[in-house]
């Protein structure tokens, strides 16, 4: 497991964009006008156009896992609700609601 990334609402992508990099924080990647990735060289931010939003216009921590099923499995018997997992055209990935109200996407790349 590994924090993946921090996902930030970004419905103006090149606004946003401009803004990110101009704290110093470089382009790891682009799709389109629906995501990018900034990055310090250790944290990863993720600029989400609407369509890639788990829980619209909120801020929330992304997760990387290894087995997403096993672990969604984990987090729901130690209290949290999750969503059915669904197929993105990078990974597959689950929002999941911590036992404090707090949601999160948990997901694994797709190879």
């Amino acid at each position: 497991m590994r924090i993946g990334h921090v996902i930030v609402p970004a419905d103006d992508l090149d606004a946003q964009l401009d803004f990110y990099t101009r704290l110093g924080l470089t382009v790891r990647f682009r799709d389109g006008d629906r995501y990018a990735a900034v990055t310090d060289g250790t944290v990863t931010i993720g600029l989400a156009d609407a369509s890639q939003q788990p829980v619209a216009g909120r801020t929330l921590l992304s997760v990387q896992v290894d087995d997403l099923d096993a672990c969604v499995a984990g987090l729901v018997a130690a209290g949290a609700t999750a969503a059915a997992p669904v197929t993105g055209p990078h990974e597959r990935r689950a929002l999941v609601v911590d036992p404090g109200g707090n949601p999160l996407v948990v997901y694994e790349r797709r190879t």
